[in-house]
């Protein structure tokens, strides 16, 4: 079971209101819907949510502490803005601690281990070539975190999860093309079978060098858009 500061979207029965508004604005921030910068009124919100001004004020402090928010003194709260320098800190952050759990989660990874990452790979892999970018992103999730939960660790998960949830501000609305779907799948295969060789060092290349490319395919989007 991973650690969520922001569940993810699911039925609102299942979830405190709280839990519900987080995820929803969590979701509206990552779409773009509401884009960096962007004032988070709490009055405002709490009529487009239909929900009392308490659990938009609960939702804010969750998504301060895992970084999509700024909350300013007598200011109130916005979007925190995009940055080439923060996706590059976060990053680098992602690969010190990604690194290490699936370096760990190599020398143990099991069968079982092994077809939850794959099932979960070609999930991903279809739901992007089918253009459902929400579901593609929770299989995506799937994916890693299955990987990061066999290393056996209680606390690396819990420590990628706040820095994960930042790099997906940066994963643009525009679908993916089918080269840029098969890249990503390739590099994903990659990180699993290097787990399921029992091969941490290649493993830890191996997302390495995802998140490395990742990085770079962001940064050219980016300045595209700036143009």
């Amino acid at each position: 079971m991973t650690y969520e500061l922001v569940p993810e979207a699911g039925p609102l029965r299942t979830r405190t209101l709280a839990d519900a508004v987080a995820a929803e604005l969590h979701q509206l921030i990552l779409s773009g819907e509401v884009p960096p910068g962007a004032p988070l009124r709490i009055v405002d919100l709490a009529e487009r949510l239909d929900v009392s001004p308490m659990p938009v004020r609960e939702a804010l402090r969750r998504l301060e502490a895992i970084g999509l928010v700024e909350i300013i003194a007598h200011k109130g709260a916005r979007v925190r803005e995009l940055s080439e320098e923060d996706l590059r800190d976060t990053q680098e952050t992602r690969i010190a601690l990604e690194s290490l759990a699936v370096g760990r989660a190599a020398r143990v990874f099991t069968e079982d281990d092994a077809g939850a990452a794959a099932e979960a790979l070609a999930e991903h892999t279809r739901l992007s070539r089918l253009g459902d970018q929400i579901a593609a992103r929770q299989a995506h999730r799937n994916f890693h975190f299955i990987l990061y939960r066999a290393s056996g660790s209680r606390w690396l998960p819990r420590a990628i999860e706040p820095v994960w949830r930042n790099s997906e501000r940066y994963r643009f609305a525009r679908p993916p093309d089918e080269r840029a779907i098969e890249t990503t799948r390739r590099e994903h295969q990659a990180i699993l079978d290097a787990c399921v060789a029992h091969d941490p060092d290649a493993a830890a290349e191996a997302l390495r060098a995802h998140l490395e490319n990742a990085a770079t395919r962001i940064l050219a989007a980016m300045s595209r858009a700036r143009r």
